[in-house]
């Protein structure tokens, strides 16, 4: 290969790297007539930079600048909050000094118009905490909205404005965009109004820490204070997500940005415009991810489906005749092959409809009619208290018996408290202050009876622990020594 074909080829690569072409043909060495094909490598780049020009003068008329006047605590501002590893919602510009005392301050956000006359969705943690809200348009007028509705649990919600002949930006579907794809946001980052960054879908169906029913759309846009609720864009003008969360460790951008898919989003909308709330189906059990660990404990040949970890006494799965350490593979006809799937094919199902469950336990599959009920507001309970210290056994665990007070706090009939945790226990995630409920599906009483379980099972086999955690649930493998 002469010089001046490796410069022309190094040109074509550095000009696709830079344009963002999604691929370049390197010329092989068995090929002939080089000057020919690097003459063809630059075209594919060409073609593969995206123009966004024609989308914001299309779009983004239809973008709209949210704000929120509130009291704030000025302790609980932005300023003053650590950062913190983890998704989080967009933290908001706040404009003000510093007080020790509350004051009005105020947040910025972004949403989008999808009804002409007036309906714009947002997200929740923009408008859900009160105030008075404004919407200016790029135009420069101003309108006090109406807050219409806010879920917390998709934090989606729509708010109006008195005007009509606005415009309205297209709605896509989230389902044909495709991992790699081209997408933009706009938004008002730090309020500078109807800004346009643009990237890469990164991942698709991705389930965040108490995020149950949103299939996160992941991609790579630079989103920032300011950007929440604003849409996000595939390359054929259509919104096919609103940007909710990032990822970070510092409280600011770091590549990773989180949105609600726009069916869900829209769905959402639909039933706050009709009714004012989100209604959602419950069959009343905890689930937790089948690992492979998990799966080889229940005499599973893979790790598909949802593990049943508890069942609501009295609710529909209960009266349906579910049972703990059921592994859920269909709901309603369709395959659930993670677990982070079955909250969202639930919630999806109107409340009062009977749908077939399958289900596998002790390895044959059976078929349960459940009678959807009404999921209703979240509840949160805990236990505290903390056991003597005991030597921790066979698994790392140091164990004591429950006292009947501790037994009624936690709505339980057996188990052990955990006191100590160290070794392959810890490894596994238990934590002090657990309760162990069971281990391989038999029922602990106490702890004498706790350690001859664990002291009786052979070594380098997972045992599944069934551990109670506040109110949850769930199966833990914990590996014996």
């Amino acid at each position: 290969m002469n010089k001046k074909f490796q410069v022309a080829v190094l040109a074509a690569a550095m000009a696709g790297v830079f344009a963002g072409a999604s691929q370049i043909d390197f010329p092989s060495r068995a090929h002939a007539d080089p000057a020919a094909q690097a003459a063809a490598a630059a075209p594919v780049a060409a073609r593969a930079v995206p123009d966004f020009s024609v989308l914001i003068e299309k779009e983004g008329s239809a973008v709209v600048n949210v704000t929120v006047d509130r009291p704030i605590p000025a302790a609980d501002s932005p300023q003053q909050r650590m950062p913190q590893q983890g998704p989080m919602p967009f933290p908001f510009p706040f404009n003000g000094p510093m007080m020790p005392q509350p004051m009005p301050q105020t947040a910025q956000g972004s949403g989008f118009i999808i009804k002409p006359d007036g309906y714009i969705l947002t997200n929740a943690h923009v408008v859900g905490n009160g105030g008075e809200v404004i919407v200016r348009l790029t135009d420069k007028r101003e309108f006090k909205a109406k807050v219409i509705g806010a879920d917390p649990r998709t934090d989606v919600a729509l708010i109006k404005i008195d005007a009509t002949d606005l415009p309205i930006v297209p709605v896509g579907d989230p389902n044909k965009a495709k991992v790699g794809e081209w997408v933009a946001a706009i938004g008002s980052p730090f309020g500078f109004e109807n800004s346009i960054s643009a990237g890469i879908i990164s991942a698709k169906g991705r389930s965040l820490p108490d995020e149950s029913f949103v299939p996160f759309i992941q991609t790579d846009v630079a989103v920032n204070p300011g950007n929440s609720g604003g849409p996000l864009f595939d390359l054929n003008g259509n919104v096919i997500g609103i940007n909710s969360m990032i990822y970070s460790r510092t409280g600011g951008y770091m590549g990773l940005s989180f949105a609600i898919p726009i069916d869900i989003a829209m769905n959402v909308a639909d039933q706050l415009q009709t009714t004012g709330k989100v209604t959602r189906g419950k069959i009343g059990v905890q689930i937790q991810q089948l690992t492979r660990d998990l799966a080889k404990s229940f005499g599973l040949k893979e790790p598909n489906g949802a593990l049943v970890s508890s069942v609501e006494k009295g609710g529909p799965a209960d009266k349906a005749g579910f049972k703990s350490g059921d592994v859920i593979t269909h709901f309603d006809g369709k395959a659930v092959a993670d677990s982070r799937d079955l909250p969202r094919m639930v919630a999806a199902i109107k409340p009062g409809s009977e749908v077939d469950v399958k289900v596998l336990r002790d390895g044959k599959e059976e078929t349960l009619k459940v009678t959807v009920g009404e999921l209703q507001p979240e509840k949160t309970a805990k236990a505290e208290g903390t056991p003597p210290n005991a030597q921790p056994g066979k698994l790392g665990l140091a164990v004591q018996d429950l006292s009947t007070e501790q037994k009624q706090e936690l709505d339980v009939k057996g188990g052990v408290l955990v006191g100590g945790v160290d070794g392959a226990a810890a490894r596994a995630g238990i934590q002090q202050g657990d309760v162990v409920l069971a281990v391989n599906g038999q029922t602990v009483e106490s702890a004498s009876q706790f350690k001859g379980l664990v002291d009786k099972a052979p070594s380098g086999k997972p045992l599944a622990l069934l551990i109670q955690r506040g109110e949850a649930r769930l199966y833990v493998p914990v590996m014996a020594g």
